[in-house]
């Protein structure tokens, strides 16, 4: 690692910012923090405790590694940064379950925002796009021939989405051709989520659809968060991208789940089709 010379920063800051790297990175010796950061082991030993007692990191003989549920995971500033390739994938595959004259919804997820911008290639039209988050509102509020519905609630930075009782109750009114979601975790046939405010708002847009499908990337496999979400059997498709273990995707198949494996190498690459069965009517 390079040193870290960009003059004075304080605790908070270099925290947040040594946060950000561990949890890109997965792990981090305190010898190559301390050199990245221009602080002595004494106060790289110091953050690495308090980031410890928030949840983010573990404290390991030398060195540190990502909590697999970190809090700092739900910053959409760091969503937008990881697993880009992979998502990418994913998105693309399921760009091509979107039709002309459809109505979709779209949750706050970065995995989703993908698809909002592939959307602004104006290929597919005429379209109506619903969504609570302020990322993909921007990416398309200048798109001709998509219908644009932002759903309004309480404005939460941190995920950079309107959430809450309205929001949900904006839901409630509508009813959607597909809604692309995705989750904090996949594990033992259900969909998990860090945080309860978001679940709420998840649930209600599955409830709104004909059809579901769940994008995510390979890391959420066979991990768990807080709180459950919904049974993988109310998505009609996951689509999940190449980097996902044959043990995971073993789990999805006693489940009975639906998925596609989507190749990171572009949306010309084959895509291996498994599962139960092909509910989603993808082709």
């Amino acid at each position: 690692m390079s040193n870290h010379s960009s003059g004075p920063q304080g605790p908070a800051a270099r925290q947040a910012a040594m946060a950000e790297l561990v949890l890109a990175d997965g792990s981090a010796t305190a010898a190559e923090l301390a050199e990245r950061f221009g602080v002595s082991l004494m106060t790289i030993h110091r953050d690495l405790d308090e980031l410890e007692r928030q949840g983010i990191v573990r404290k390991s003989r030398g060195g540190v590694t990502a909590q697999p549920s970190g809090v700092f995971e739900s910053n959409v500033q760091y969503r937008l940064k990881t697993m880009r390739a992979e998502k990418a994938a994913v998105a693309d595959r399921a760009l091509r379950l979107i039709e002309p004259g459809m109505a979709i919804m779209l949750d706050d997820s970065t995995s989703t925002l993908e698809i909002a911008r592939r959307l602004r290639a104006g290929e597919v039209t005429p379209l109506t796009v619903v969504t609570n988050f302020l990322e993909a509102i921007n990416v398309l509020s200048d798109q001709r021939g998509i219908h644009l519905m932002a759903l309004g609630g309480d404005y939460d930075p941190l995920h950079s989405s309107f959430l809450g009782v309205s929001c949900v109750e904006a839901i409630e009114q509508l009813r959607v051709d597909v809604c692309f979601a995705s989750t904090s975790a996949v594990h033992g046939g259900y969909a998990y989520h860090q945080e309860q405010h978001i679940v709420s708002v998840k649930r209600a847009m599955l409830d709104a659809a004909a059809r579901n499908v769940l994008l995510i990337d390979h890391t959420k496999l066979a991990r768990v968060a807080l709180h459950r979400v919904v049974p993988l059997s109310r998505f009609d498709l996951l689509l999940v991208d190449d980097g996902a273990s044959a043990e995971a995707l073993r789990d999805l198949d006693e489940h009975k789940v639906t998925y596609e494996v989507c190749a990171r190498t572009g949306p010309g690459a084959p895509i291996v089709t498994k599962g139960s069965d092909d509910r989603a009517g993808a082709t």
